[in-house]
């Protein structure tokens, strides 16, 4: 009896050795893969590519695939903007404590027309400061010399395409300077402007269907009229066959 129980001793002490073995191996391998795991996130983490996510640098902004190459930095400047940087509109903004006004080089009256004229109209289409005061004030002025009717006229051919893209702008801003442009050439080339005013009622047809233009367009129908004479009117409701002549 006394070996039979010696065995069974050393059996159950086999047994909870070999369990201990087995759970300390256990325990080895779940340490050993913790470290791992933690060694690979520690060097995942602070590698450079990790950290240029983490934290971009500056430089990477301007990488050519981010960058939008229609993005309002990257457009070329305007062709107004660009002649008015380089000096070819002789005139320069003044800025006052309450109105701006214009500094020429020299008299207006001096100035040719060509292609000053036609330059100063192109910048109606502008949004920016200075470039849209300085196309409509030059435009204005440039208009007020006394022998603008000889120099104009032969312009008009010229002219009227680029009111007439100011008059298709989709701005509301620039819609009204070319609105108002048109009205200070008509009140200086008179009939003249009767054989191009058709290229140009259709953009203002357009606009009448707009509340806050129908009050502006019609007082510069008007005004067209005015200065136009009778031949404009025929033109003017072929166009716009609800416009009342300022006659009736």
């Amino acid at each position: 009896m006394q070996k039979s129980e010696c065995h069974r001793d050393v059996q159950l002490r086999n047994r909870v050795t070999d369990n201990c073995d087995q759970r300390t191996s256990s325990s080895a391998q779940i340490k050993h893969r913790t470290i791992v795991q933690q060694r690979k996130s520690s060097s995942s983490t602070s590698s450079p590519e990790s950290a240029r996510k983490l934290h971009p640098r500056p430089s990477d902004k301007l990488n050519p695939k981010t960058v939008n190459p229609f993005g309002e930095q990257s457009r070329a400047p305007s062709a107004f903007a660009a002649v008015y940087s380089k000096g070819g509109v002789p005139c320069r903004l003044v800025h006052g404590s309450v109105k701006h006004r214009l500094q020429w080089e020299c008299p207006p009256e001096k100035l040719p027309f060509d292609p000053l004229l036609i330059t100063l109209a192109e910048g109606l289409r502008e949004t920016k400061h200075p470039y849209t005061f300085v196309s409509k004030e030059g435009f204005r002025e440039l208009l007020l010399v006394t022998d603008a009717l000889e120099k104009a006229v032969p312009l008009l051919p010229r002219l009227i395409p680029v009111l007439k893209a100011a008059l298709v702008h989709l701005d509301d801003e620039v819609f009204e300077r070319g609105l108002n442009a048109l009205v200070q050439l008509s009140v200086v080339v008179g009939p003249s402007l009767n054989d191009h005013l058709k290229h140009l009622l259709t953009s203002l047809s357009r606009r009448l269907r707009d509340k806050k233009f129908k009050e502006p367009i019609t007082t510069a129908l008007q005004k067209l009229e005015q200065h136009g004479g009778s031949g404009s009117l025929i033109i003017i409701k072929s166009k716009i066959p609800t416009y009342c002549s300022i006659y009736c």
